[in-house]
């Protein structure tokens, strides 16, 4: 018999991943996305240095659609990465582990780095810094 025609294993189409696995890989991608962002901090910083009109330029990047959505992006993975974080922290102090209490911390991670999210960028247009 051909492995060609041979069909697939039928938990392939039923299986959905656990939210934690989920977070797991979010986790690892907000890392990544971490070092990007930090490399456009390091850019602007540089052109903070750099003079009036580098600096400029890299204000008008940044307070543009594009930029806002990095900053927004940026943020969000910084406040998803360090709850996630300290949620690893309390796994490897051995507490946590019942299925019940994953699902429970997943959802805290998730709703503890979008409400941080969102609390930095409304103080952020309170005070103009986002206008």
């Amino acid at each position: 018999m051909s492995s060609n025609n041979r069909p697939l294993s039928p938990h392939l189409d039923v299986y959905r991943l656990p939210l934690s696995a989920m977070l797991s890989i979010v986790h690892r991608g907000t890392g990544a996305f971490l070092t990007l962002g930090t490399i456009v901090l390091v850019w602007w910083l540089m052109a903070l240095a750099g003079g009036e009109e580098a600096f400029m330029s890299a204000q008008e990047f940044m307070g543009g659609f594009f930029g806002r959505l990095i900053l927004f992006g940026w943020s969000f993975a910084l406040f998803f990465h360090l709850a996630n974080g300290i949620r690893h922290l309390i796994w490897d102090a051995g507490y946590g582990f019942e299925k019940d209490e994953v699902e429970k911390s997943s959802f805290i991670v998730l709703g503890v780095s979008g409400f941080l999210t969102f609390l930095v960028w409304i103080i952020a247009f309170s005070f103009g810094v986002g206008a």
